[in-house]
This record gives C-alpha cells, structure tokens and sequence, in this order.
C-alpha cells in the first residue's frame, strides 16, 4: 500500500498546534528532530542531552553493527550504556529489533534528564514520537495521514498516569518501515522507548481484513507498562486498556496536538 505523505507530517507543520503555555525549543540532530515543551528555553541542555544519547547508541553500534540492522530482539547485553539497555530491553518486550525503539528512546532519554534538572513539565517530541510529562490533564491528538479520522481523536491522559511515552508508527505516512496497514498505531506506556517499539509491532500486526485491528490489538495486552493502545486504519478504529478518548478538531487556531 503506497499513499502520498501528507506535507504537514514532513514539514513538521502539526508542531504549530502545540499548547501556547510552554515554550518550545527545538534540536536538530542527523535524523533527531526534537520539538521540546518546558517553562523555559532548553536548547543548549537538550542538544547536550541529545548528542550523548546518539554518540552512546553510535558507539555501541560500530562495536556491534548487528544492533543497527536486525529486525528481531537481541540479548541484553548488560555492559551496554544505559540507553542501548533500554532499546534492547524495549525491543524483547515488543518483539522487534532494537532501532525500532531509538526514536522514543531518545525522546525518552531526554525528557527524563531535563526533569531531573528540574524542570517541572516537559513534553519532548521525536517526530511524531512522544514523551510526556505534565501535572495536568493533556490530549494528545492522532495523527493518521489520510483516514479521515485523522486529527479528530484525542488520547486524554491523566496526572497519573504521566510521565508516559505517545508514539505512533504507520504505514502510510513517515520514514519508519512497516508491514502491516495501519494509518496510525498508538501505544501509551509508561517507557517511551517500549511505547515506540510496540507501536511498531502493533502496526505490523494490523492486517487488511475483517477483525484485523482487534486482533492485532492482542500484542499489547500483558505487556508490562503499557497503558492503551489505538489502531486507525482508514475509517476504522479500535481501543484497548485505560484511555480516554475525547474529540477534537485540528485547526491551528483553537487545536493542540498536546495539551
């Protein structure tokens, strides 16, 4: 199934809908592409941040290039730096190769140091991966390229259930491969990196047939931390564990992509 990629998703254009009460920072690293939402600018701390993160998963991939190509888990290798055990870690709970967590990995790796610096609420994006942590309920809208229920459905997290990472894989829009045919498959968990990973297992799993999203939907149960999941695939939608939803409208004037 081949679609044109919508321009807002390459041009990054859903990042003018974010929430006006946090200021933005923004990273650009290689294929890092951080959106950064804190109570002040963090342009220096987090690109420190974020050139650590990749200098650490770079390294390690000249000293095991495996860890770059597979498309299967790997052994944890425990004298790895903390954030490839997270990747490898992530990726023998979803079942899928390490780099399928790096991009929630990274947004993870970050968010979570600028907290223990002390900032309050952060909200780091890794295209269209997320990491989230506010003291307040927020809604994260799906993106879902061209269904037309694109833009329209929120995830509506609650105060406890943060810090929580939102990511989401597709096969009709983005850089990442997938097998299946989902226009968006979201997972929220409480690690970023397992958020990313099983996304990237559960679209694979969405097949083109009757009953397709409620079976593929089946991965994420008993997934340790994992908080809910939402499958998109043209007109169609399925939910499972403890999300609310709510309805929302994408219009640069009143919406937010997180808020």
């Amino acid at each position: 199934m081949i679609r044109k990629s919508p321009c807002s998703y390459w041009q990054r254009s859903y990042r003018d809908l974010f929430q006006a009460d946090l200021v933005a920072s923004r990273v650009r690293l290689a294929e890092t592409d951080l959106h950064i939402l804190t109570s002040v600018p963090v342009d220096d701390e987090a690109l420190t941040l974020a050139v650590r993160a990749r200098m650490e998963i770079e390294q390690y991939i000249k000293r095991k290039p495996d860890f770059f190509h597979t498309l299967v888990p790997l052994s944890i290798d425990v004298d790895s730096p903390a954030i490839v055990r997270k990747m490898l870690t992530a990726a023998r709970a979803a079942g899928v190769g390490p780099m399928a967590t790096v991009a929630g990995a990274i947004a993870g790796f970050v968010g979570r140091n600028l907290i223990e610096r002390g900032y309050g609420e952060v909200i780091v994006e890794n295209g269209g991966d997320l990491f989230v942590h506010r003291n307040r309920e927020c809604t994260v809208a799906v993106y879902a390229g061209e269904s037309r229920l694109s833009g329209r459905v929120g995830i509506r997290l609650q105060p406890e259930q943060m810090s929580c990472g939102v990511c989401t894989s597709s096969a009709s829009i983005g850089l990442s491969k997938s097998f299946g045919h989902a226009d968006a498959a979201v997972v929220v968990a409480k690690s970023a990196a397992i958020a990313d990973g099983l996304a990237t297992r559960l679209g694979n799993e969405v097949k083109d047939e009757p009953g397709g999203i409620e079976q593929a939907l089946q991965v994420v149960r008993n997934v340790h931390g994992v908080i809910g999941a939402v499958v998109i695939a043209g007109d169609n939608m399925g939910v499972w564990g403890d999300l609310q939803l709510s309805e929302v409208s994408c219009q640069k004037s009143e919406d937010r992509r997180s808020g």
